[in-house]
């Protein structure tokens, strides 16, 4: 009879740690594990492990965001604690799960509902704390035991694993690829879009945040390298729920550097056939170290050269001069000399996608990732049992 693992998820959409919680459930095989995955809202997300035929349940948990770290939001995450403590505490002893897996390091309980339901518990990390900001650097402190009571920790990327001291049972498991985009056609992407046909175009795909470097992107723009050949930057995505704001900020800033006509705000798309297919280059400005970009792997995966920062999970990504380039952290300059560089050589440009297509492809298949955790559960329910 297949073991059941608990997923715990903090989140409903359909961005990179989303995506991996459906290859990861969706890809199990099912003679030996039953997934069951738990989120607190309905969304995206639910409708996409219906599809893939993953049980799921929507109950509060206790998710860690930045806007809660209040008096009054530390308060309603106890109270969640709480709840989550007694309700999926039942769901996992009546279900007997065998394994815990927290999907990511937001979510808080997971260690003490798999003690008292004599499961093992998984802690897949795809957050870096350190040089992450001033509270991100004040919490890492408090949250590394926490996070170490896990009996594993699944890092996305060594420099994820790097935060943690060389005793904790850390291991590092890339991220596998769940989807091959295959790019729309320059000129059909650029009519859906709206875009002009005979500009440069760098799409930057993901949350607007006040850390994703949607802003290094526009002060690029702003600079003599891109606004001389009129370069249009495509940002694609959309901010969490109640940061708004980032976007809001984003646009004053546009047309305070009068980029504003040269700055296309798509949202969150389904297609990203469409988006890539309308890029020359695929920019992934991270001001804080990025753990590992999913917007980097598609793109590499689809053939676009990326031009990234050199920090956090990045430079396992891109390898810097043959499948796309390196550019220093919240550097707008060099960002645009990078990107120049391409518009001026679209040879060189199309010769990085083809050499990042093939890399990519190869070394962050979606296989090797769900053969590596299915090990590791395999490992783990033998030592519980």
């Amino acid at each position: 009879m297949p073991r059941t693992v608990l997923y715990l998820h903090s989140s409903a959409g359909r961005y990179g740690a989303d995506l991996q919680l459906l290859a990861l459930a969706g890809g199990l095989d099912r003679d030996r594990w039953h997934p069951l995955v738990v989120l607190p809202e309905r969304g995206p997300l639910t409708d996409l492990l219906e599809a893939a035929d993953v049980e799921y349940v929507i109950t509060p948990l206790a998710v860690l965001r930045r806007r809660l770290l209040t008096p009054r939001g530390l308060t309603s995450i106890g109270l969640r604690l709480v709840t989550q403590r007694g309700e999926i505490g039942a769901l996992a002893r009546e279900r007997r799960a065998a394994i815990v897996h927290s999907n990511t390091s937001v979510v808080l309980g997971g260690s003490g509902l798999a003690h008292r339901a004599g499961a093992a518990h998984v802690l897949h990390v795809r957050e870096i704390y350190t040089g992450a900001g001033p509270v991100a650097e004040w919490a890492w402190p408090l949250a590394r035991p926490r996070l170490e009571r896990a009996d594993a920790i699944v890092c996305v990327s060594g420099a994820v694993a790097d935060q943690f001291g060389s005793s904790a049972p850390t291991r590092v498991v890339h991220d596998g690829l769940t989807r091959y985009p295959a790019r729309a056609s320059r000129a059909d992407a650029r009519t859906a879009l709206g875009l002009p046909h005979d500009k440069f175009v760098i799409a930057v795909l993901g949350r607007i945040s006040d850390w994703k470097g949607q802003d290094v992107l526009v002060r690029a723009l702003a600079l003599p390298a891109l606004a001389e050949i009129g370069a249009l930057g495509l940002v694609a995505g959309d901010p969490y729920p109640g940061e708004e704001h980032h976007e809001r900020s984003l646009k004053a800033l546009a047309a305070e550097l009068g980029v504003g006509e040269r700055l296309e705000l798509a949202g969150y798309r389904d297609d990203v056939e469409t988006v890539l297919g309308a890029a020359d280059a695929v920019a992934v400005p991270s001001k804080r170290p990025d753990p590992l970009p999913n917007a980097a792997l598609e793109a590499a995966a689809a053939g676009l050269p990326v031009v990234a920062a050199a920090h956090g999970g990045l430079p396992e990504i891109v390898r810097d001069g043959r499948t796309g380039t390196l550019v220093r952290p919240s550097d707008p300059a060099g960002l645009a000399n990078a990107l120049r560089a391409l518009a001026d050589d679209p040879m060189r440009a199309a010769a990085l996608g083809s050499e990042a297509a093939s890399d990519v492809r190869s070394r962050f298949a979606l296989p090797r990732m769900l053969q590596e955790i299915q090990t590791l559960y395999a490992q783990l329910a033998e030592g519980k049992t």
